[in-house]
């Protein structure tokens, strides 16, 4: 460690060099969000000492704060199973949970492979698979069955389709978001700062010598007039659909229980049904269970990791832009996209097998082309361009 810097002549103290803390890890650990100055690359960085509330702040404690995740988390995991159990019994819960786990390795190792150029740390991979396995799912049946109670109620038919096709999609779509939300928006406060007030408690420092004593520079500066602003560097706009793509692969697992649940409970009751009948039973006693099995699991697994991957690459650009305009339309265009996305696939169900297939093709199809793209881009450029520090 260097020693301190000389007192200054003017009186004013000199500023020690801060100690790395635990908290607080974004900017390393998603580099684009870290201003960088010419010539400085093996530069340290710290951060300004805390204020006094701030260190007592009982929740900036990562312990302390992993903790409460934690329980909330696990309460609202038996939440789900309770209100899950309820609908399907125990046997079809059971059932539903061993067949939603079969699709579940290959969507995560494929986001697996896209991780390799998000390096997004691997606690908050797993916050966000049970963010969206369980709280989001939890929120996700409540508001839904209110959402459709309430359009019934005032528009009958017509209220149930507006709850599939508008109501489902914003509700889904904004309680698997919130994970995003929380893990992508310290980026915006180390990744913006004006002339008139840089950066406030959460501005960095950059120590580096210039021949001579060491001495503060600000770490991020506002760009000069006429410059081109800043982009977002493809590690985090792929950081953003590697979280976005993790959460909602949570929210399908615990979805596609439930539905292959319902259906192995429908079709075993009916198969008792017919054997009280006198009928001999069969495997075509299961065709419904099957069929779930094969659109949700088959034809489908990287359906809500597309629409949740759309809008966390929009809020990625939000959060990191340097672009105003970039800024502004980021976030709403990928939760729109993932929104309508996801409104045009609930729609498809109704259409029967013809229109289904025509939606799955040219909607789903292109738009999983066009993910995989972006991946395969992604992986390209962090072959070709040094990553910085972190």
């Amino acid at each position: 460690m260097a020693a301190d810097p000389p007192p200054s002549p003017t009186g004013a103290r000199p500023f020690p060099e801060p100690r790395a803390r635990r908290s607080g890890r974004l900017s390393r650990l998603y580099p684009s969000t870290v201003g960088r100055i010419p010539g400085q690359r093996g530069a340290r960085v710290a951060r300004v000492a805390p204020s006094v509330v701030r260190r007592l702040w009982p929740l900036r404690r990562p312990a302390l704060s992993s903790a409460v995740a934690a329980l909330a988390l696990a309460g609202s995991g038996v939440l789900i199973l309770h209100l899950v159990q309820r609908q399907t019994g125990t046997a079809g819960l059971l059932v539903g949970l061993g067949l939603a786990l079969l699709p579940l390795p290959f969507v995560l190792g494929s986001l697996a492979w896209l991780n390799q150029t998000a390096r997004v740390p691997l606690r908050h991979s797993l916050f966000c698979l049970a963010w969206g396995a369980c709280a989001a799912t939890t929120v996700a049946i409540m508001a839904n069955g209110w959402a459709s109670d309430f359009l019934i109620a005032h528009r009958g038919a017509r209220g149930e389709t507006w709850g599939s096709e508008f109501a489902t999609p914003l509700i889904e779509e904004v309680a698997k978001g919130s994970a995003l939300l929380m893990l992508l928006l310290p980026l915006r406060r180390r990744h913006r700062c004006d002339a008139e007030r840089p950066c406030g408690r959460l501005r960095r420092l950059l120590w580096h010598r210039q021949g001579g004593p060491e001495r503060p520079v600000a770490l991020f500066r506002p760009a000069p007039a006429g410059r081109q602003r800043a982009r977002s560097r493809p590690r985090t706009l792929a950081a953003g659909a590697v979280l976005g793509g993790v959460t909602a692969s949570g929210f399908a697992f615990t979805e596609n229980a439930l539905y292959l649940g319902r259906a192995f409970t429908a079709d075993r009751q009916a198969r008792l049904d017919a054997i009280g009948l006198g009928r001999t039973p069969s495997l075509r006693d299961f065709d419904g269970t099957v069929h779930t099995f094969v659109l949700r699991a088959l034809l489908s697994p990287f359906a809500h990791p597309l629409f949740t991957a759309l809008a966390g690459i929009g809020l990625a650009v939000t959060l990191t832009t340097g672009r105003r305009w970039a800024a502004r339309l980021g976030a709403p265009a990928g939760l729109l996209l993932a929104m309508g996305l996801h409104g045009a696939w609930n729609a498809a169900a109704g259409l029967g097998t013809d229109g289904f297939l025509l939606v799955y093709g040219l909607v789903m199809v292109p738009c999983f082309a066009a993910l995989v793209c972006f991946a395969v881009w992604a992986q390209t450029r962090r072959t070709r361009q040094p990553t910085g520090p972190g």
